[in-house]
């Protein structure tokens, strides 16, 4: 992605914890929900602690990502769109250049983080560690297939949702699995019966195997 000129989350606080970045083999970025920080997404890496990780958590101007539902077309989400996609994307880099491997790179988001971090990955689709989306779907009123090229390549792609979410309707979970589906990701959606907007232990867990995996 190249350098935006807008761009409102740049320059925005990136918290670590776990491993230091030099000697990670592995990694994890946590993206925050709106409303919250990136402190708080941070918290999630108690639950995922395992050895020669490092768990990082970029933090968005003003708690919010983009201003208005996902579910708006793209441009009145813009700048912090884009931005908050840049800001995932640079921190990729600095991962790679510290000499993680793609393979061993996990997205996670919850809620609003989880919409910006599927449609990072879709936009950006490769072999990662596992895409993990809480709560979230793909971005836009409609949803442009064009947006979404390249191949996951079987990557683990985790959407866990609630049937009565107030914010995350299932269809557009649905469609977002179909999309990565096609994409050669290997999905597994699971929808909670009156769950509401929160994570479960049976996410939880289900990242825990994912890190076990990516380290056997």
């Amino acid at each position: 992605m190249s350098e935006l000129r807008n761009n409102p989350h740049q320059n925005q606080p990136v918290l670590f914890t776990g491993e230091k970045i030099e000697t990670a083999k592995a990694a994890m970025i946590l993206i925050h929900g709106r409303g919250s920080t990136a402190k708080e997404i941070l918290t999630l890496s108690n639950e995922f602690t395992h050895t020669g990780f490092l768990f990082a958590a970029p933090q968005a101007l003003g708690n919010t990502w983009y201003p208005y539902s996902f579910l708006y077309p793209l441009e009145e989400n813009e700048p912090g769109l884009s931005s908050g996609l840049y800001v995932i994307d640079e921190l990729v880099n600095n991962l790679l250049k510290a000499g993680i491997s793609l393979k061993h790179i996990m997205l996670l988001g919850f809620s609003q983080g989880a919409c910006l971090i599927l449609e990072y990955a879709a936009r950006n689709a490769k072999r990662y560690g596992g895409v993990i989306g809480f709560s979230g779907g793909l971005i836009g009123d409609k949803i442009n297939r064009k947006n979404y090229k390249g191949s996951f390549e079987q990557t683990p792609v985790f959407l866990g949702c609630s049937d009565v979410d107030p914010h995350i309707p299932i269809k557009r979970v649905e469609e977002t699995e179909v999309i990565i589906k096609n994409m050669e990701g290997d999905v597994t959606m699971r929808i909670y019966k009156n769950m509401g907007h929160t994570i479960n232990t049976d996410e939880i867990n289900f990242v825990r195997n994912l890190i076990k995996n990516l380290n056997d």
